[in-house]
C-alpha cells in the first residue's frame, strides 16, 4: 500500500514542482520563550491549527484559492489560539510575507527570506519556532499519515530536494 501512495503522489508532486516557487506558502509558529510550558503552548497550538487547516486545504489545488481560504481562516485561527493559551501573554497573527531565518533540518538549509507565510507569534516570540510548507498541504499531509514514518520521510526529502 505504501508503494501505491508513493507511486500515485511523485506524479503529484512532480506536477507542483512545476509551479513558482512563489506558489508555496508556509506557516510559522513562534513560541513566547524556550521554557518547558511555553514551547508545550506552542506545540499544542501548532497541532490543533494544523489539523483544522489540513482540514480546508486538503483538496485545494490552485494557490489563490489557497490564499483567500487561508485569509478567511484567521479567525478560526485566532479562536484556537485563545482556546490554548492563557491570559498571560497575547499574541500577532499575519498573513502576507515574513521573515524566516536560516533553518539547518537533516542536513539540509532552508535559506533564509522573506517568504509568503502565516505567522504566529506568541507573547514576545522570543522562542523556538515550528514552521512548515502549508500549501500545498504537505506538512499537513504528513502529520495525517504520522504513523507511516517511511512515507513521512519520502516526502519531507523528496520535497526539499525539489524545492530549494
Amino acid at each position: 500500500m505504501k508503494k501505491l501512495i508513493i507511486l500515485v503522489l511523485i506524479p503529484i508532486l512532480f506536477i507542483a514542482n512545476s509551479n513558482k516557487k512563489d506558489d508555496l506558502i508556509r506557516i510559522r509558529v513562534i513560541a513566547n520563550s524556550n521554557s518547558e510550558y511555553d514551547q508545550s503552548i506552542k506545540l499544542n497550538i501548532s497541532n490543533n491549527i494544523k489539523e483544522k487547516l489540513y482540514e480546508l486545504l486538503k483538496e485545494e489545488k490552485n494557490v489563490d484559492n489557497a490564499r483567500k481560504i487561508i485569509r478567511k481562516s484567521i479567525p478560526l485561527i485566532e479562536n484556537i489560539i485563545d482556546d490554548n493559551l492563557d491570559n498571560n501573554y497575547g499574541y500577532e497573527v499575519n498573513y502576507g510575507m515574513n521573515y524566516f531565518p536560516e533553518k539547518k533540518y537533516k542536513g539540509k538549509t532552508y535559506k533564509e527570506g522573506n517568504y509568503e507565510s502565516l505567522l504566529i507569534k506568541l507573547g514576545e516570540g522570543k522562542g523556538d519556532n515550528w514552521w512548515c510548507i502549508l500549501f500545498p498541504p504537505i506538512c499537513l499531509i504528513e502529520a495525517e499519515e504520522s504513523e507511516d514514518i517511511e512515507y513521512s520521510f519520502f516526502i519531507k526529502d523528496f520535497f526539499t530536494h525539489f524545492f530549494k
